[in-house]
């Protein structure tokens, strides 16, 4: 059975393991332990039948907080196309906007176009590329969506 929990720190290990993989480059290194040692309680877990079926690492901004930012989202190719990103968006949102958040962002590579439609889809307003917005040479798409309390 297909269920979404809330993180734990020691679902980092299950995560990192397929990271990779599930995104088809190597990402890993953007995804350090301390996001779950730290954001596990605004993190979720997709399990099916207790296997890893997907994961978003998202959190409440304490810098900016009525912000809430999506750092990583992943879904198991094999659950792809079933709706399950949108689940954990869902899920994810709707914790934000309990915590008090009212707008949600996450960014991506201008070359990520499966991203930039999903996030579309999902009905966040999308700009750029922005130029050097990672540092020189680093532009990236940025998102944002407004949340309804």
């Amino acid at each position: 059975m297909l269920g979404i929990r809330a993180a734990r720190a020691d679902d980092y290990d299950a995560v990192i393991s397929v990271v990779d993989d599930w995104w088809g480059r190597d990402v890993a290194g953007g995804l350090p332990r301390l996001f779950l040692d730290h954001f596990y309680g605004t993190s979720l877990v997709a399990e099916d039948d207790g296997a890893l079926a997907g994961f978003l690492v998202g959190f409440c901004s304490p810098g900016q907080p009525h912000e809430a930012y999506i750092h990583y989202v992943a879904v198991d190719p094999g659950h792809r196309g079933g709706g399950l990103g949108r689940r954990l968006y869902e899920e994810f949102l709707g914790r934000a906007i309990r915590s008090g958040c009212s707008v949600a962002r996450a960014i991506t590579s201008p070359g990520n176009q499966g991203s930039i439609a999903f996030h579309r889809r999902m009905g966040f307003d999308v700009a750029g590329p922005v130029p050097g917005y990672n540092g020189p040479g680093r532009d990236m798409i940025v998102f944002s969506r407004v949340l309804a309390g």
